[in-house]
């Protein structure tokens, strides 16, 4: 994915995040999120001494398990590197996520429950982006899936009235758009009803 050619510079940080999701044995769900600090060059920490380029600086990574739902059932961190000791205070409120919802209000119940001094800031961060790994991660099984099971049964598409959770919600998948219009064209040009109070 070729940016443009970028003024002269220096490589000096790096940010590594990585998701996995995994369909458990029991039918749950695992998402797992990873995250890495290293610099480019050497420096000394205040609490951890020498710091030979390429070293951790934060190293931490969140394991959340979810149901048919995306409710959190279980959830655990790691810290296994951190700029002082005390951060490791962060993995407990973890905890508090259990019964959050992994859809609309997400970053909200991340902050209220983990915000401020609550909790840990890369952890957090960490966790934002764990829903958008969990959708892709649930989301396209659950629709291969029933795809195969319609093959199986001789029939060749779902009938429903409502659009799949991710139309209206990023600029490929406006409704009045092109995308919508070849692979939804039943939901092309589709307003949600308005309720009335």
């Amino acid at each position: 994915m070729p940016l443009p050619t970028p003024a002269p510079r220096q490589h000096l940080h790096t940010r590594a995040v990585t998701y996995r999701g995994y369909l458990r044995g029991d039918g749950l769900w695992d998402i797992e999120g990873e995250l890495g600090d290293t610099k480019t060059y050497g420096f000394e920490m205040s609490e951890r001494g020498d710091m030979p380029p390429g070293s951790r600086i934060h190293g931490m990574a969140i394991r959340v398990t979810v149901d048919e739902a995306m409710t959190i059932v279980a959830i655990s961190a790691a810290m296994d590197d951190t700029p002082y000791g005390e951060c490791v205070r962060g993995e407990d409120p973890m905890q508090k996520m259990i019964g959050a919802s992994m859809g609309p209000g997400w970053r909200q119940a991340i902050e209220k429950a983990l915000g401020g001094i609550k909790g840990c800031t890369h952890l957090r961060e960490l966790l934002f982006n764990m829903a958008t790994a969990a959708y892709q991660t649930v989301f396209p099984y659950r629709e291969r899936q029933r795809e195969l099971e319609r093959q199986r049964a001789g029939t060749s598409t779902s009938v429903t009235d409502q659009p799949p959770y991710h139309l209206g919600r990023c600029i490929a998948w406006d409704f009045d758009g092109p995308v919508v219009a070849r692979h939804y064209p039943q939901f092309s040009g589709w307003k949600p009803l308005r309720r009335k109070y």
